[in-house]
Parts: structure tokens; C-alpha cells; sequence
């Protein structure tokens, strides 16, 4: 089965971003893709302190966006993230939707794990996720007809125990849509994905931005399909790109079954 990842560079021009978007899934598309992925903030890249012009309720004009690309192109697509309004909150929720060859929303996902960390002693290296967004709490798997598709976004890949709800549902496909920034994602990136792959024995699709995006705020970029044996199919560098591999799922049945970890485990 082919899947595709689409890197981004995106911006606060919500317009070229959704033009980018357009143009790059149509070529995942004409790859032979089954399943396309987005990367976080794929519609919109705030400048740090500013709002979310483009949040939006359930079902508005960002998810009816994808759901026409999934329909116009018969694809299972992963609509990265985008920011979603909360009543009665001046935050928003950081959403992941999945929308099926019909264009239907199938499943939603809200980041659980928010990026509060300081990097270093300058205030640039600074981050407060939970000044503008508010946590989810609930993990999910979209089904899919070739499999179930867990979901997180970026910095949540950091924290195993999320993954392993799905995994334990028997979820062949783990996404990690992302915005990692430039400092870890060097030391992090790569080691991360590729042990979440190896410990679910799952494929992780980890669609990324990259570059510089604002004067304030880079990411790292370096996309990546990485196999249940924990190898690397495919990889981006740090420019916007598309890249593709086939994910054999019969090879991922052969490794669960040739190491039962997933059986052997001790612990809840």
C-alpha cells in the first residue's frame, strides 16, 4: 500500500498555504497514494503571541478543505493539524481530522501533550502551548478499510504511553503530524519515530514543516515513513517536498509475529 507524506513550509498567508496544500496532494495523488498525510499547522504558521484567524468550529470551511481533496482524489487523507475554537474558551483545540475517499470526517483527534519547555536562557526559546491551547484528553484510531490509523501530533510523540492504546487495538499505522523545532528535532526526531515504530511494530507517518516561517519561528523538517522494524523508507530533507513509500502490511504481520512483544508485555 502507498503512502505519502507532504512537507510544508507554511506561513501566515492562509491562501498560499491552502494553494501549496492543494498542488501537493494532487501530486501524492498521481503517486498512486492511498493514504495522504499533512503536517501540523498545514493551513496556517502564527507568528508567536498572535490569534488563530483560521480556528473554526467542527465541520467548517478548513475540514470541508480537506474533505473535498480526499473526494476529488480517492484518498484517505490526514489533515495534519489546525486550530479548532472552543465555546466559552479563548483557546483552541490543536485537531487532527482524518476524512475517507467519500470526503466524511471519520475520526478526530486533539493534542493531548502541550509544548511547554524553555530551550534555553532566551526568551525566544521559550514556548507556552497551553498560553493559546487548550488540552485533549482522549485517544483515537480511525478505521480505515486496510487497517486503523492512530493518531497524535508532534509533541506528543514524546510520550509512549499514548501510542500503545492504539497498538493494543491492533492499529497497523501510526501519525505524527509535526512542527518539531530545529534544536530538537536534530538530536530527536529520527530516534523517536523510529522507536515508536519499533515498539508498536507499526508504520509511523511523520509529516513535517520546515524552514523558516516567520522571523520568530523554524522547523526542522526532515518528514518520515519509518517501517515496523524501525527502518526509514522514506525521508525528507528540509525544504517542502512530497515523498512516498509502500508500507507492506503483510511484513507487518511477519514481524509481530515473529516477535510477539506486543503478547509478551507485563504491564498496563
Amino acid at each position: 500500500m502507498r503512502t505519502a507524506l507532504v512537507q510544508c513550509c507554511s506561513t501566515d498567508d492562509l491562501d498560499r498555504n491552502l494553494e501549496y496544500t492543494r498542488e501537493a496532494v494532487r501530486e501524492a495523488a498521481l503517486r498512486g497514494a492511498l493514504l495522504v498525510a499533512l503536517p501540523e499547522n498545514f493551513a496556517f504558521m502564527r507568528r508567536e503571541g498572535s490569534a488563530f484567524p483560521c480556528a473554526e468550529e467542527p465541520g467548517g470551511p478548513l475540514a470541508q478543505f480537506l474533505g473535498s481533496l480526499a473526494r476529488e482524489h480517492r484518498i484517505w487523507l490526514v489533515g495534519g493539524s489546525f486550530p479548532e475554537t472552543i465555546p466559552g474558551d479563548s483557546r483552541v483545540y490543536n485537531t487532527s481530522v482524518v476524512f475517507s475517499p467519500e470526503g466524511e470526517e471519520v475520526a478526530r483527534y486533539r493534542k493531548i501533550h502541550l509544548f511547554d519547555v524553555e530551550l534555553g536562557k532566551d526568551e525566544k526559546e521559550v514556548y507556552r502551548e497551553s498560553n493559546h491551547f487548550a488540552p485533549g484528553s482522549v485517544p483515537v484510531a480511525a478505521k480505515a478499510p486496510f487497517g486503523s490509523i492512530g493518531l497524535s501530533i508532534c509533541y506528543d510523540l514524546r510520550f509512549p504511553e499514548l501510542y500503545r492504546h492504539p497498538t493494543l487495538l491492533g492499529a497497523q499505522f501510526l501519525m505524527v503530524p509535526s512542527a518539531f523545532m530545529p534544536q530538537t528535532g536534530l538530536d530527536h526526531w529520527e530516534v523517536l519515530l523510529r522507536a515508536r515504530a519499533i515498539e508498536a511494530q507499526a508504520f509511523v507517518l511523520a509529516p513535517a514543516q520546515c524552514g523558516q516561517h516567520t522571523p520568530d519561528r523554524a522547523s526542522y523538517g526532515h518528514s518520515m515513513i519509518v517501517d515496523p522494524w524501525g527502518r526509514v523508507l522514506a525521508e525528507a530533507g528540509d525544504t517542502p517536498t512530497v515523498i512516498d513509500a509502500e508500507c507492506d502490511l503483510a511484513e507487518l504481520q511477519r514481524i509481530r509475529a515473529s516477535i510477539p512483544a506486543l503478547r509478551h508485555r507485563k504491564l498496563n
